[in-house]
């Protein structure tokens, strides 16, 4: 699958921090502890209506993950899925009367033009799911031979079963409790009353040819593969067991991160699928969370298509912190979009303080689990001081825009236009 361009990253003199992120499993702050090379893995789209803004939003967060990394002086191997067959894409597909194919490449083209306006750095493999069926079928009989799944007894449909007590450690990443477990399952694409399954929360590895569906070859019968394998298997094939960060929204911790490090942990014996298992908070409107099922979304595109910068777009999703939930309105945009004017009036002053504090600064904040908000108040000061006058340093407002380009990914130098 084709990724996106990559933006030019300057280098800011120095080098930041060592990151510290939230760990889901470990339920507090942790350092990431990398090699030379950080390896991470986030969950992509599945392409039947992008990109809105909870999206964006997740995306940007990673984005800023990899670009701190990179800041510390490590080179930083991203891959992210796309989840290009599945239900809620033929769904869509059938509703609006357009072969689901077609609706998914408009989708996915469509996400990568977003990602690029909003200044994304590019995934290393950008993996979709139909490139990756021979691996889910390999990752699928190994899970079989060890007895860690098990085919059901449904002439028509045999489905393939991952089983949930095949690791001792199965549920330590959510840390989520039976009842709500079953709850998260059956609200998020499970099959609780699937018949013939051993466990309502076992989950589906791999789905047996239905009239009407793409499906491929397999030793166990032609089908098609289940979502957490998709992502469990890209990642395994690219990243190697124990990578250094598995991302999403945390509406993916139970249960798709929860079964896609439950079924590496059980091919490959290990303790752990990811170091760590960092998940962002749900972006809201009009007081819900925004979701596909809600139809209350705000679109990236749209909103480039109405003239919006999208580093304002950036600034305002930077404005919160990452992890918790935030609610989208007008007055949120107007505060990016000042904010981005300020900056941009800032850095074209003949002269202002000192950037190097200032720098110091925004890399301690961001290392310190992201915290967007202290980074951007740093800024905020700094322009206050131009505002008044304060400083003289020639240098100081093209470093200034070199640090903000490179760390939050705001292009301070640029026309202004949406992209």
């Amino acid at each position: 699958m084709q990724s996106w361009p990559d933006p030019a990253l300057p280098v800011v003199p120095g080098a930041g921090p060592a990151l510290r992120l939230y760990d889901t499993s470990a339920r507090q702050v942790r350092p990431v502890t990398p090699g030379t090379t950080a390896t991470m893995y986030v969950c992509g789209i599945t392409p039947y209506d992008a990109t809105h803004l909870g999206h964006a939003a997740t995306y940007l967060t990673f984005d800023m993950v990899n670009r701190v990394l990179r800041d510390a002086g490590h080179d930083v191997h991203y891959v992210q899925n796309i989840t290009d067959v599945d239900d809620p894409l033929f769904e869509r597909a059938d509703r609006d009367g357009v072969d689901w194919r077609e609706l998914g490449s408009s989708q996915i083209q469509l996400f990568r033009d977003d990602m690029t306006a909003l200044r994304v750095l590019p995934p290393r493999d950008y993996i979709g799911a139909m490139e990756s069926v021979g691996e889910v079928v390999e990752m699928v009989e190994k899970l079989l031979s060890s007895g860690s799944a098990y085919v059901v007894d449904d002439q028509e449909f045999p489905d393939v079963y991952y089983r949930i007590d095949a690791t001792e450690q199965f549920g330590y990443e959510s840390g989520y409790d039976r009842t709500t477990m079953e709850r998260f399952f059956a609200e998020r694409g499970g099959d609780p009353d699937r018949a013939g399954k051993r466990d309502r929360l076992d989950a589906l590895l791999w789905r047996a040819e239905r009239p009407g569906e793409p499906s491929w070859e397999a030793p166990f019968g032609a089908g098609r593969p289940g979502w957490h394998v998709e992502c469990s298997a890209i990642a395994l094939n690219r990243l190697g067991i124990e990578f250094d960060i598995q991302g999403g929204g945390n509406d993916l911790i139970f249960p798709h991160h929860e079964f896609s490090a439950a079924h590496g942990e059980a091919l490959t014996g290990a303790r752990r699928f990811a170091r760590h298992y960092v998940h962002t908070g749900m972006v809201g409107l009009d007081g819900e969370k925004m979701s596909k099922s809600r139809g209350n979304l705000v679109f990236v595109s749209r909103l480039r298509a109405q003239g919006v910068d999208p580093g304002a777009i950036r600034l305002a999703l930077l404005a919160d912190h990452y992890r918790g939930d935030r609610m989208w309105t007008d007055a949120v945009l107007d505060a990016g979009l000042a904010r981005l004017a300020r900056w941009r009036t800032a850095v074209a002053a003949p002269a202002g303080p000192d950037a190097a504090p200032i720098v110091e600064r925004v890399r301690q904040h961001l290392a310190d689990d992201l915290d967007t908000p202290k980074a951007l108040d740093a800024v905020d000061g700094w322009c206050r001081d131009v505002e008044r006058g304060i400083g003289g340093d020639t240098d100081a407002p093209s470093a200034i825009a070199q640090a903000v380009d490179a760390l939050l990914g705001v292009d301070l130098r640029g026309t202004g236009t949406a992209g």
